[in-house]
């Protein structure tokens, strides 16, 4: 599956110059990773971000995103934020970085 190039500059601009920050082919998409845990990643045009079981409900509660569901089944603390919630330099920052920091709260790989 191909994945939005241009959101993956976007992202890479964001995470440029973060410790531990590499880049993997995962998903059928892109994850970034920091530390090897998986912070977020593009499937498509769309965001996907991890942002752990404490934050998911929350973080669900935004508008335009939604439960992570392309394998068939719901992956709880991961979600998918549609195109429309990553438009803004802003609202894609906000996401990235809440995935940035559930995966610096994780052990290192």
């Amino acid at each position: 599956m191909a994945f939005d190039q241009g959101l993956a500059h976007r992202i890479r601009e964001i995470l440029d110059g973060t410790a531990g920050f590499r880049e993997k082919k995962m998903f059928g998409g892109i994850a970034f990773m920091i530390g090897g845990n998986m912070a977020c990643g593009i499937v498509g045009q769309e965001l996907m971000v991890r942002c752990g079981a404490d934050a998911y409900e929350a973080a669900l509660a935004r508008p335009h995103a939604r439960v992570m569901d392309f394998t068939g089944r719901v992956m709880k603390g991961f979600l998918t934020v549609g195109v429309e919630g990553i438009r803004e330099d802003r609202d894609l920052e906000e996401w990235v970085q809440l995935g940035v920091r559930y995966a610096k709260s994780l052990p290192k790989k």
